[in-house]
C-alpha cells in the first residue's frame, strides 16, 4: 500500500498564489457538444457543485473518525486572504457562464474553521491529539468567527452579488461559541435550510465517532430558530445521521429512530457507514478494537455491524416511517 506524506500545511500567500492562477472555470472542452458548448453537453455533478462556489480555506481539525479529511489535508486550518476570495466571488460573477447572482458556497471542508487555530505555535507543533474540538474544545483554541463574519459582510455586498449560502459541513460546537457568527449565517446566508451533522445521539456511538452529544445539537438549534424568527424568516434544520457505525448497538439505533419520530424527523437521505481508506474507524471495522485508546490484549472489543441482515436494520431504523421496514423493525 502506498500513502503520499502529508504535504506541508501553505500559508497564506501560498494559497493566494494557487487559487489567484488564471483558472478556465469551465469543464475540459473535450465535455463540450460540437458547437463548444456545455449546456447540452454531458451533466458533470462534481462541475455542478462547484461552478458557483469558493473554497476559502483547506484542512480540518475535527479529527472525526469516519473522515479522512485531517489525514489528507492535514489539522493545520490552512486560509486565504479576504482580498483574494473577494476576488474570485468577483471573477465568478464576471466570467462564469450562467451566474445568476447567487454564490452557492463560501467554505471549505468545514464552514466555520476559517482562520481558526490554536493560540500557541509551539503548544501547536508539540501537540499529538486527533481533535481540537473533542471531547470537548480545547482552551488553547481561538475561536474567534470575525475574520469570518467580515468576509461575509464583504461579499455580500458586491454589485451584482444577490445572495450568498453557506453549504459546507458547519461545525456547530464551534459555532456556538459566537452567537454574532451564527446570527449573521441564519439571518443572511441560510436558503431555507441548513444542513448540519450530529451522526447520532446515543453515546456509545458517538464516543467512536468523536461527535459531541446531542446537546450541543440541541443549543445550536435554539440559536438557530431564535435569529430565524428575529429575521422574519421561515426556515429549517436538516440534520444527518449514519446507521451501522462501529460502536453502535441495535438499541441504540432504536434509541436514535425515538429520538427522530419525537423531533417530527423524517430522514430522507441516510448514511450507512462505510469502511473508507484513511479513516480511524476503518481500523475499528477490520480490528474490533479502538484505537483512540491504547492497544492491549484486554482492550475494548467494539461492536461491528456486519453483515447485510444488521445493516439494513440499522438502516431501517433510521427511516422508521418507512412501511417496508416494518416488518424487519416489528422482528428486531
Amino acid at each position: 500500500m502506498w500513502i503520499n506524506p502529508p504535504p506541508i500545511p501553505l500559508t497564506t500567500a501560498e494559497m493566494d498564489h494557487v487559487f489567484d492562477l488564471p483558472y478556465a472555470r469551465s469543464p475540459h472542452p473535450r465535455y463540450a457538444d460540437e458547437n463548444g458548448s456545455h449546456d447540452g453537453a454531458t451533466k458533470i455533478p462534481a462541475w455542478e457543485m462547484i461552478r458557483f462556489s469558493v473554497n476559502i480555506m483547506r484542512g480540518c481539525f475535527g479529527g472525526c473518525t469516519f473522515c479522512s479529511i485531517t489525514e489528507h489535508e492535514g489539522r493545520i486550518i490552512q486560509s486565504r486572504s479576504e482580498d483574494s476570495i473577494i476576488k474570485e466571488v468577483e471573477a465568478i460573477r464576471d466570467s462564469v457562464k450562467g451566474f445568476t447572482g447567487t454564490i452557492s458556497d463560501l467554505g471549505g471542508p468545514t464552514a466555520n474553521m476559517y482562520r481558526v487555530g490554536c493560540k500557541s505555535p509551539e503548544i501547536e507543533s508539540a501537540c499529538r491529539k486527533p481533535s481540537c474540538v473533542y471531547p470537548g474544545i480545547c482552551p488553547n483554541l481561538n475561536t474567534s468567527h470575525d475574520p469570518l463574519i467580515k468576509i461575509y459582510r464583504r461579499a455580500r455586498a458586491l454589485k451584482g452579488i444577490k445572495k450568498i449560502l453557506i453549504s459546507s459541513g458547519l461545525r456547530y460546537d464551534l459555532a456556538v461559541q459566537s452567537p454574532e457568527y451564527v446570527k449573521e449565517l441564519v439571518q443572511h446566508h441560510v436558503g431555507g435550510y441548513l444542513k448540519i451533522a450530529p451522526e447520532h445521539t446515543e453515546q456509545g456511538p458517538l464516543t467512536k465517532m468523536m461527535k459531541p452529544g446531542i446537546g450541543s445539537y440541541d443549543k445550536f438549534k435554539q440559536m438557530f430558530e431564535k435569529f430565524s424568527a428575529e429575521a422574519g424568516k421561515k426556515q429549517y434544520l436538516i440534520p444527518y445521521f449514519i446507521a451501522a457505525h462501529p460502536g453502535t448497538s441495535d438499541e441504540d439505533m432504536m434509541n436514535l429512530a425515538i429520538w427522530l419520530k419525537k423531533n417530527g424527523f423524517r430522514a430522507d437521505q441516510v448514511q450507512t457507514f462505510y469502511p473508507s481508506p484513511m479513516a480511524t474507524a476503518t481500523t475499528m471495522y477490520h480490528t474490533n478494537k479502538n484505537p483512540l485508546r491504547k492497544i492491549t490484549r484486554e482492550s475494548e472489543t467494539v461492536d461491528i455491524v456486519r453483515g447485510d441482515k444488521r445493516r439494513r436494520l440499522h438502516k431501517a431504523f433510521l427511516r422508521y416511517h418507512d412501511a417496508n421496514n416494518w416488518p424487519l423493525l416489528r422482528e428486531a
